[in-house]
């Protein structure tokens, strides 16, 4: 069957990549009783955290449970992870190149520190999307909290994980509406010419994400 993705909204986008049979739940946030609406009967075959901030990752291990799951995380982001999960360990660390299966197709990760130290891209070629977490917004770096952990090194991300595609590539965030990855290159020189400080003085809805 042929791979699809839905959206559950919420405090943050989860996004839900798989077919009639089995999904991959991507940054389960707050509410796993949203994430089992969107769901179904399917199969959760994996959970995958982009990032360790709680307002992403507090229903993992609830969603993960209904069916046996496996919850994956990028180790750098360990001690982030430990604000909402004290007690409990990821199942699988996230590593660069590492990639899962669903359906008919194919998810890479992409290591992509800034917003955090463990951020991830997850792109998928077959779909041409890239669910980006917090490394960017269609508004540009995400800070979190209203400061940026590591500006310099989030727009390097960005420039290396994401202006690299295909303009055509569908960004998918972990907050807001989809764009693309041509939209991403057209103000990637703003973002930077705005730096930290200027970005934070707009009126930006992911100042504490």
């Amino acid at each position: 069957m042929e791979a699809r993705i839905e959206r559950v909204s919420g405090a943050v986008n989860t996004w839900i990549i798989g077919d009639d049979e089995g999904v991959i739940v991507i940054d389960p946030g707050e509410s796993a009783d949203a994430v089992f609406e969107v769901v179904g009967d399917r199969e959760i075959d994996f959970v995958i955290c982009t990032h360790g901030h709680k307002r992403h990752v507090a229903a993992a291990f609830e969603v993960a449970s209904r069916d046996g799951a496996q919850v994956a995380l990028h180790p750098a982001d360990r001690l982030t992870w430990r604000e909402a999960h004290n007690k409990t360990e990821p199942d699988i660390a996230l590593e660069d190149e590492g990639r899962f299966e669903i359906a008919d197709v194919t998810i890479e990760v992409m290591h992509a520190r800034g917003h955090s130290s463990g951020s991830v891209c997850l792109f998928c070629e077959e779909l041409g999307v890239l669910f980006s977490g917090d490394v960017l917004s269609e508004r540009g770096p995400v800070p979190h909290e209203g400061y940026f952990t590591d500006f310099p090194r989030q727009l390097d991300a960005i420039g290396t994980n994401v202006l690299t595609l295909d303009p055509d590539i569908r960004i998918l965030p972990g907050h807001g509406d989809e764009f693309t990855v041509a939209t991403a290159e057209r103000r990637f020189d703003s973002w930077v010419s705005a730096g930290p400080d200027g970005l934070l003085d707009g009126d930006d809805a992911d100042k504490a994400e």
